[in-house]
Formats: structure tokens, sequence, C-alpha cells
């Protein structure tokens, strides 16, 4: 058993609560009331009224207490155990120029652009590959891990759902997007580690050249599999003018494939050409057929949660003290 808490940092407001004693102890006792008769209350003689008031006021306290460890989320994990995962090691990098946005695909009947098609592809295989570790490079200008390496394939998707086209300097550094995909998996030990790289331009960014970076690839047997993706020809790219009204301009595509089959063939991997959904998706099923491995991970197999126990009993702590101070506790009137 592991005992732990999902957000530890709440627990820091359990500092406040001596503050929050002391600052009502300053403000001192309510005042007392004036009877003409001690009749009117000989029926709470021999109460201590001092020796109650604090009974109530510490169930108030320890009910308080009780709900700031409830936020915290206590927990335990029920027992910590090794796991194999069989599986490649895949980097993917992707494309995030400009360029992308070009429409010449169609997902569901619908006209796409060339990185909707890119993700989606991309998504249906990282949920077909359960048990293979996936990061993720995302480039345009330049090059930045969007994802490490990780089983945690949520969390890969989640990241990849957050790409979009602009949120890098618009270029295409495909030597610099091949160099981080390698560097992430350089001291990977694994019998089978692959970079699959999907771009639609040619490299006019970044200070490393991509054939330097497929060395290195090469030097690490690392394979590298490279996409082109587009149509042929010319390219149907949106615009939106001064109006807000969007319109569409002809592009003509101009992907180096040469330079991306040698980076493949230097490498030991293959160079695509995705010119529609279903050529896209046939390098994954390439995929599919690689010498798989296997590496040991700690995961937990379940928590066990404990925050219940503690709001429920809070609750009933000061529920017990409201009865109280309004029934037999009562204060006098």
């Amino acid at each position: 058993m592991n005992f732990s808490f999902a957000y530890p940092w709440l627990l820091l407001l359990l500092l406040l609560v001596p503050l929050l004693a002391w600052l009502k102890g300053k403000a001192g006792r309510p005042q007392a009331f004036l009877y003409s008769s001690v009749g009117l209350v000989k029926n709470i003689v021999g109460l201590s009224r001092g020796n109650i008031g604090k009974i109530l006021l510490r169930m108030r306290w320890l009910a308080l207490i009780l709900l700031l460890i409830a936020l915290a989320r206590p927990r335990l994990g029920e027992g910590e155990t090794k796991i194999r995962a069989s599986g490649i090691d895949i980097v993917v990098a992707l494309d995030l120029s400009g360029s992308m946005a070009a429409e010449d695909f169609e997902l569901r009947g619908e006209s796409v652009n060339r990185l909707v098609i890119a993700k989606d592809v991309l998504q249906q295989f990282v949920r077909k590959r359960e048990n293979d570790r996936i990061g993720l490079v995302a480039f345009a200008g330049r090059a930045y891990i969007a994802t490490p390496l990780t089983l945690d394939h949520d969390f890969l998707l989640a990241n990849l759902d957050r790409l979009n086209l602009g949120t890098l300097e618009d270029g295409t550094a495909i030597g610099s997007a091949i160099s981080a995909a390698v560097n992430r998996l350089r001291e990977i030990e694994a019998k089978s580690r692959i970079v699959v790289l999907m771009t639609d331009g040619q490299n006019n960014a970044g200070k490393i050249p991509p054939l330097t970076a497929a060395e290195a690839g090469q030097a690490l047997n690392i394979r590298i599999y490279t996409i082109g993706v587009g149509t042929r020809g010319i390219a149907r790219v949106p615009y939106v003018n001064v109006f807000g009204q969007k319109g569409y301009i002809d592009q003509k595509v101009d992907i180096d494939e040469e330079m991306l089959t040698k980076v493949a063939e230097m490498t030991g991997g293959k160079y695509f050409r995705a010119d529609s959904t279903t050529a896209l998706r046939k390098i994954y099923d390439e995929i599919d057929q690689l010498e798989k491995t296997e590496v040991e991970v700690n995961q937990y197999q379940r928590y066990q949660e404990l925050f219940p126990y503690f709001a429920l009993g809070g609750l009933a702590i000061l529920l017990l003290e409201i009865i109280l101070s309004n029934t037999v506790w009562r204060r006098l009137p």
C-alpha cells in the first residue's frame, strides 16, 4: 500500500486553521446578557458554559480540518506492479508549417487540410499500438518536443489535439525535426527505434541539414520513415481577407522527394508519398510488421480513494455541532 495525495498542495490550506483560531481568540468571548432573576436560567444551573463552548468550537475546527484533507484527495495505491510492454519505440515528427493548411484531403466526405488528416490517421494508429512507447515532435520554423516517449497514450493524444497551425514561426525545419526525434531515441535501449517524419515541403529553416541529421540516425541504428503529405500538382490553400471572408488560392506542391528518399534509405527506412488518406495509412500498416521489443515499467494497478471518508466525517461532525448548539447546548437568547 502506498498512501499519497492527488493534490498535496491543497494541504497548505491547513496552515490557515491556526491563524483563524488565533484571530477568533483575539476577538474575545461574546458579550454576556443580564437577567433580572436567576429563576429564568435555573434549568441550566450546573452547566459550564465555557467548557461547552470549547467543545463546540473544537468540533467545528476538526470538521474544517477533515474537509480540507478531503480536498487534497487522499488515496491508497493498492500495490505497485511491474509490467512488460511489448512494442517498438516510435517518435513521430509532425509538420505544422503554413502550407499544411492546404485542403487537398477528404475525411468523412468533407474537404480537410493536411494537418487534420495527419492528426486523424496518427490518432487511429496510436490507439492500435497500446504497447508501444510513442513520442511526438512538432516542427515548423523550429522543432520542439510536444510529448516525450510514453506509454500514456491518453496524454499523447491530448497533446496531439492541441497542435494547431500558426503556433510556431513559419518555415520547414526538417533537419531540426529529425535531430530532435533522434535525440529522443538516442539513450533508449530497444531493438527497434523508429522515426516517422510527415512533411509537405522543403527544408528551408533551422541550422541542421536533413542529411546530417539522418547520418546521426544511421549511426544509432534508428530507422527513419518519411512521408510527403499532399496531392501532386496544385493545392488549394485557404485565406481570410480583410472583410473576414474565406477564399482560396492555388499553390504549387513542392515536396523535396529526393531528399526525403535519401533520408529514409540511409537509415533503412522507406519514403512514402501520401496523396490520399489510404496512402497515408499505409506506412502505419507497415510499421505494424516491424520487430517488437519489451520494456519494463512501474505502474499502479489502481487507487483506493479515501477522500469520501474524510469528507463524510467532516460533514458529520459539522452537522452534530450544529444540532448540539441549537438543542441541548443551545446558547441563551
